[in-house]
């Protein structure tokens, strides 16, 4: 049984590296956000979205790293504020979502899971910005606190929002390949 269940741990994290590795291809295609052109979206957190749906919020919080790691570092997306900014951003989304699907995985669990990500990642990317921005920016405290309302909200609101609505019509029919693929697993007794 031992060997069965160790098949199956590879096999998960397995998933987990290909989804990694589709974010990391998603961030290359970023689109100037309509309202804010010096804001860049992009699809890359459906899939660590999906690694948290599917394996819970410790395993999208590894996935969010590892990204977040990649993508600062070896795709230039910003150095070490991107990393800081990625990994508050992502990881507060799957950490609550992850948390709140893991316990009833249901669709209205899932609208619940996805909303609460939002309005978590949203508030954390205001704080952030807030916190960050000047440190790393040099920009003073009171011009952050002047683009919270009507730039830092909406983009991240909008951001989350989009991502998360994809990730609700398109988890299912993936999550059904992603533990077809694993097959079953034997638990240790």
């Amino acid at each position: 049984m031992k060997k069965q269940n160790s098949r199956y741990y590879v096999a998960e994290l397995s998933t987990m590296a290909l989804l990694a590795a589709i974010a990391c291809v998603l961030v290359l295609f970023t689109i100037p956000f309509p309202l804010f052109p010096a804001f860049k979206y992009d699809f890359a957190d459906i899939p660590i979205f999906i690694a948290a749906f599917s394996f819970g919020p410790v395993a999208g919080v590894l996935v969010t790293v590892v990204v977040s790691l990649i993508q600062a570092f070896g795709l230039g997306q910003d150095g070490l504020m991107g990393f800081m900014m990625h990994v508050l951003a992502t990881g507060s989304f799957v950490i609550v979502a992850g948390c709140i699907y893991r316990h009833r995985k249901t669709r209205k669990s899932a609208v619940i899971a996805l909303i609460a990500g939002v309005i978590t990642m949203t508030v954390v990317m205001c704080a952030a910005n807030y916190v960050l921005d000047p440190i790393f920016y040099g920009m003073p405290k009171e011009a952050v606190a002047k683009l919270i309302i009507p730039a830092v909200l909406p983009f991240n609101l909008s951001k989350a929002g989009i991502n998360a609505f994809i990730t609700f019509f398109v988890y299912k029919s993936i999550s059904k390949l992603i533990h077809k693929a694993e097959g079953p697993r034997i638990e240790d007794k």
